[in-house]
């Protein structure tokens, strides 16, 4: 048996008076909190407790013993109910990190929502596009675009949302012979095309190549008077050459709204910015994009990290 669980059945002994009333709070034999108690006496060196068949008296020593073995006591109860504490009310340092796309637009809405009737709750954020370690740096969550292949995590899908292929109104009107190549009519039969707008400037995310693809589908209500419902073949296929490149998605929005050219932005960023930006190609959609939230707790997961993800999933709905 260990130090503490000893210190217990002793703290338990003294405190109800009787060895058999310790055995039955502690639901074991009295032979065995007898035995526990000699275990004690003897690897301490000391005598804790005077016994006879009808009473017994604590030692000068086992007085002194008593006292600690009680705080020691208090102090595990304490330490178990402000852990159990965390299981019911959020409070405490909650550290997450989201790609710059995310954090601004969906995932600090979600955790203003959350924790604004939990002062308690200390945030720390991190906006970053690398995937950074979340034992190493202490970070409970991690928002992140696409699935992870690192095993020692839990991850779960929370959502998704598109990216929209856009630039200003000015950029799309100008290019609007290009566009016109893929304008949609009833009568074009359901099949890939293949585009290379080599004459559009493109301004591409830091994260994205030199040479830009793009696979878009045609848009659900664009495929009613269609024959075929097959989307695989009624799908588009644009080519890029990156011109400009920025590397905060702001620093992006602001440039596609000055008319240096098209590029892509989340679906939940361009809705905000309709009276400046227009689609590229208003018939095509580009394909879902798939988010995930990330931990490294393999038990119990703490009741602010469960609340902050649920948060962030329902701002993806």
């Amino acid at each position: 048996m260990s130090k503490l669980k000893k210190m217990t059945v002793f703290m338990y002994v003294v405190k109800l008076g009787s060895i058999t009333k310790a055995a039955e709070k502690l639901n074991v034999s009295k032979s065995v909190v007898s035995q526990h108690l000699k275990n004690l006496e003897t690897e301490l060196a000391v005598t804790l407790l005077k016994r006879t068949t009808r009473k017994q008296s604590l030692t000068s020593a086992g007085e002194h013993f008593y006292q600690q073995c009680c705080t020691m006591h208090e102090l595990a109860e304490e330490a178990w109910q402000d852990a159990q504490q965390l299981q019911i009310s959020p409070q405490g340092l909650i550290k997450i990190t989201a790609p710059h796309a995310l954090m601004e637009h969906l995932v600090l809405p979600a955790l203003h929502d959350v924790f604004s009737a939990h002062p308690d709750v200390e945030l720390e954020l991190i906006s970053h596009d690398r995937q950074l370690d979340l034992m190493q740096e202490g970070i409970d969550i991690a928002i992140r675009v696409g699935e992870s292949n690192i095993s020692n995590l839990k991850q779960k899908r929370i959502g998704d949302f598109r990216d929209v292929l856009c630039g200003s109104l000015q950029t799309i009107s100008a290019h609007q012979t290009d566009i016109n190549v893929l304008k949609v009519e009833d009568n074009i039969e359901p099949e890939t095309t293949m585009l290379s707008l080599t004459r559009i400037k493109y301004v591409a995310n830091h994260w994205q190549e030199k040479s830009i693809n793009h696979n878009l589908s045609l848009k659900r209500n664009n495929l009613k008077h269609r024959k075929s419902t097959a989307t695989n073949k009624q799908r588009c296929e644009l080519s890029f050459k990156t011109t400009h490149k920025a590397n905060t998605l702001p620093t992006c929005v602001i440039m596609l709204e000055q008319g240096f050219g098209v590029g892509i932005i989340p679906d939940f960023i361009f809705a905000k910015h309709t009276d400046t930006l227009a689609e590229l190609l208003p018939h095509y959609q580009l394909d879902k994009v798939n988010v995930y939230a990330l931990h490294s707790y393999q038990a119990a997961v703490p009741i602010g990290v469960t609340m902050a993800i649920e948060a962030i999933a329902k701002r993806l709905i």
